[in-house]
């Protein structure tokens, strides 16, 4: 049986291989913008191509008209052998988060491998510089994965700048929802009744640290 997506109803189409080899291939036309699937695609942050390497001299810190040279440099060292915990300066991911994972269960799906987007000339120079800033950054890795999500070139409003997107919802369709308990607020809210100091730290975008498991690298390949 063909199957097709039942949101577009986009044609589906096997690959003619051997039974271990097989492949599903989704192909879906048309220009897209983002008011249109601003809710339904995985929107990729815009990063700029990362700086170049810093050396222990770059290290900025200190005042001296206060302190004395042995102490910034004192400071200088301190902070190079911490170094693997600090960022560039907004093109790079902080640490990997602790003590959690991403993983993605599609059960005994076959791999899907959907057909590459066409991509509108006047915008290529844009996606090779936006692909150029993950790579560097981290956030995006080279795979060889069997599985493969189209990458979609949203339009923004103003017609000339893009944003880019991959379209995880053929893969969406085949994942397992992975059921676990969630704690009440109430009952956080009452652990918190005797502090008398609250600390709120601005998380955004905090979800590009979560690691993957193998699995769901594989699985969310584009």
């Amino acid at each position: 049986m063909t199957p097709s997506d039942p949101t577009h109803g986009g044609a589906v189409t096997e690959a003619t291989a051997p039974a271990e080899d097989e492949q599903v291939c989704y192909h879906e036309g048309g220009d897209l913008r983002a008011e249109d699937v601003e809710l339904e695609m995985a929107v990729l942050p815009e990063v700029t191509q990362s700086t170049e390497d810093v050396t222990i001299e770059d290290v900025q810190v200190g005042d001296p008209t206060v302190n004395s040279a042995e102490e910034i440099d004192r400071l200088r060292r301190l902070i190079w052998r911490r170094r693997h915990l600090l960022i560039g300066k907004g093109n790079a991911l902080p640490p990997a988060a602790r003590g959690i994972a991403c993983d993605i269960d599609v059960g005994g799906a076959k791999h899907i491998a959907q057909r590459v987007r066409k991509v509108a000339p006047q915008f290529r120079d844009n996606l090779s510089d936006l692909n150029k800033g993950l790579l560097g950054a981290r956030i995006i890795t080279m795979s060889t994965s069997p599985w493969a999500s189209p990458i979609v070139v949203i339009i923004k409003k103003n017609g000339v700048d893009i944003r880019l997107c991959i379209d995880y919802r053929l893969v969406n369709s085949l994942t397992r929802l992975m059921i676990y308990p969630m704690p009440l607020i109430n009952d956080l809210l009452e652990d918190l009744d005797k502090v008398l100091w609250y600390c709120s730290l601005d998380m955004a975008s905090g979800f590009w640290v979560v690691t993957m498991t193998d699995r769901a690298r594989a699985i969310l390949a584009s």
